[in-house]
């Protein structure tokens, strides 16, 4: 009798055993080689090949085992990243999913005998968030990557500075209407009371002679604005939208770059190691918007650098400053006082047109020291 053919009964069955995933206990974490049953096993632990293995894994145990429970970690690690993110989910959904791929590490070749083990190890290590409840050990990533945590950093930069701007809009509008009530308090309302009769037989007699109504002519009269007031109050409707327009001027002027040379900064990127990680630095050239040629303080080394891997320094108060952002961009001052709560600074102008002006609510990241 010949050989069976590819396409036989018994060949296409031992294909589809194959495909799957087979019983732990037939599988060989050494030469990463799946038996189907008993006897395969047996056989391939007798092989040559699972031998010169068993030597090499001889000779330094400690280290075999290293390796695969880095390898295990990474990859469990990677799979909770890509698959849930940051969302909090049960050890046993990300290790069911895990063990799908065949070529998977076996947890019996790590360092961890059972999940529970590796979970709480996460939790120790600072990968994961780890809890314990009643259906279980739940596990969330913890995002560390520094892209991630710059982006967070600038979401939370913007609505700081859009709540400044909505502050200072509505007191903006506070003063436009006390300069509109001419410095004058709001009048407080009239207070109603019930008219009450002392006894039944009195009657009320309301009294309208010639000069109660002349009182309420010229009452009448006064009401009615003359022609010159309603002049002025379009003066001044006018000359509020003007104001109007220039604030919103102010608010476009912004840019997205702000390097200059002769301004002290810091370095807060990781990357560059912890020989320049805030590390103060004096920017020296600026090659394009973005980016700038930094003489650090400390060792004299020159580094070529993009904004985003820099930030502004904040020197104590009298000392002299750079605007880098805004209507007074490029313009020199004085560092009055620092409003810690609100993130900005009171800044007094030391140059140009606008010498000797006091300015309330620059954002730390719109100005910085001078070298």
């Amino acid at each position: 009798m010949g050989k069976e053919g590819f396409l036989s009964p018994k060949a296409i069955g031992n294909r589809i055993k194959a495909k799957g995933l087979q019983k732990l206990r037939w599988y060989c974490q050494m030469c990463q080689k799946q038996c189907r049953d008993e006897n395969g096993f047996k056989c391939h632990c007798m092989s040559e090949s699972h031998q010169r293995q068993l030597l090499l894994a001889s000779e330094d145990p400690n280290k075999i085992m290293d390796n695969f429970s880095q390898e295990f970690k990474n990859d469990f690690i990677e799979l909770i990243k890509r698959r849930f993110g940051t969302k909090r989910v049960q050890n046993n959904i990300v290790y069911n999913e895990y063990i799908n791929d065949r070529e998977h590490v076996h947890m019996n070749s790590t360092q961890w005998e059972t999940l529970t083990e590796f979970t709480k190890w996460l939790g120790k290590e600072g990968f994961c968030k780890v809890d314990e409840t009643p259906k279980g050990w739940y596990i969330q990533y913890i995002d560390r990557d520094p892209e991630t945590i710059r982006r967070q950093e600038e979401l939370e930069r913007k609505k700081k500075q859009d709540l400044d701007d909505q502050e200072r809009s509505a007191k903006f509008i506070e003063e436009q209407v006390r300069r509109g009530q001419g410095g004058r308090e709001p009048e407080e309302a009239p207070v109603f009371t019930e008219l009450k009769r002392e006894s039944e037989e009195e009657k009320g007699i309301v009294a309208l002679g010639p000069s109660a109504l002349k009182a309420a002519g010229s009452v009448k009269r006064k009401d009615v604005p003359s022609t010159s007031e309603a002049k002025e109050k379009k003066k001044k409707s006018a000359l509020d939208e003007i104001m109007e327009m220039e604030e919103q001027k102010k608010r476009s002027v912004r840019a997205d770059h702000w390097l200059h040379p002769g301004i002290v900064i810091k370095v807060v990127t990781k990357r560059l190691g912890e020989k320049y990680h805030k590390k103060k630095g004096v920017v020296k050239e600026v090659l394009d918007k973005y980016t700038a040629v930094v003489k650090m303080i400390d060792s004299g080394d020159k580094l070529k650098l993009d904004q985003s891997h820099l930030e502004t320094v904040i020197p104590a108060p009298g000392k002299r400053v750079l605007v880098l952002n805004g209507v007074y961009r490029d313009t020199e001052a004085l560092l009055d006082s620092i409003d810690e709560r609100k993130f900005s600074a009171t800044l007094t102008l030391d140059s140009g047109r606008m010498k000797g002006r006091r300015v309330d609510g620059i954002a730390y990241e719109d100005f910085s020291k001078m070298a």
